[in-house]
């Protein structure tokens, strides 16, 4: 019985929230950006609620049963950018890695700005790369582990969602075009994130906290990897956002390719 959380047999079952929209969805100067950044119709996030109490030690369970949900599998298959795989045969299993959030100010980001990856301008510095002929310092650092900015950002930070969200928008889509300045992509990262995140203040101490739980998902059918996409590519992604108050879950997910051309 979906919601039953006795023993070892809790399930959870899902609805679509159409209504529920997300602000960066209908920005222009945001889709604008999404659609240089070749992520435009690839990028996509879309709400459900679900039945049952979520506790982090459930998340394997939770995603399965997400993935297999009828209705769930109905509202992909329904996206209108047409990129997303439809799921066409039952999900059997899942992965899911619980995804550090704890971030409510964008201060994990201050480092950048003073350590030569950036000009007093904000200007990105460019550099000199044997397979990329439009690089710069601030991808080195995202990308490369042996680049000597690559921990400027802490070891930890560098999990957390909200600094993986900013990666993923610097590195885009396939037809990416790079922005000059860091501002454009600081912007859009905490439009995203303050979208997607659910916070609330303690009674007692007055402080802010995070109430989401983010997990980066991915789904298998019989024949493998079917969700996001059918093979691993480091912009082709999955996370599911959890609100456990609310009892909603978002779906952020991009599938890596060549994004829209036009609003």
């Amino acid at each position: 019985m979906a919601g039953d959380e006795s023993g070892f047999e809790q399930t959870f079952s899902f609805g679509p929230l159409p209504a529920k929209s997300f602000s960066f969805q209908d920005d222009k100067s945001t889709l604008t950006l999404l659609m240089k950044w070749s992520m435009l119709g690839r990028l996509s996030a879309q709400t459900y609620s679900f039945d049952s109490n979520f506790h982090p030690y459930s998340c394997e369970t939770f995603a399965l049963c997400f993935f297999k949900d009828p209705q769930v599998i109905a509202s992909l298959r329904n996206v209108e950018a047409g990129v997303c795989m439809p799921l066409e045969r039952p999900v059997v299993s899942v992965s899911t890695e619980l995804v550090p959030c704890t971030k409510i100010s964008m201060e994990l980001f201050d480092p950048i700005y003073s350590c030569g990856i950036l000009r007093p301008s904000g200007h990105v510095v460019k550099c000199f790369h044997d397979v990329y002929p439009d690089y710069d310092e601030l991808r080195q650092m995202l990308q490369e582990e042996d680049s000597q900015h690559y921990y400027v950002v802490g070891r930890m930070e560098r999990e957390e969602f909200l600094f993986r969200l900013f990666k993923h928008l610097c590195l885009g889509g396939e037809l990416c075009q790079y922005e000059d300045t860091i501002d454009p992509y600081i912007s859009t990262t905490k439009k995203i994130y303050k979208d997607l995140i659910s916070v609330q203040k303690d009674a007692k101490t007055k402080k802010i906290d995070v109430v989401s739980t983010v997990l980066k998902v991915c789904a298998y059918d019989e024949s493998g990897q079917c969700f996001p996409g059918t093979r691993e590519e480091e912009q082709t992604f999955a996370y599911l956002i959890v609100d456990p108050v609310k009892r909603n879950v978002t779906l952020l997910y991009h599938i890596y390719g060549v994004g829209k051309m036009s609003l």
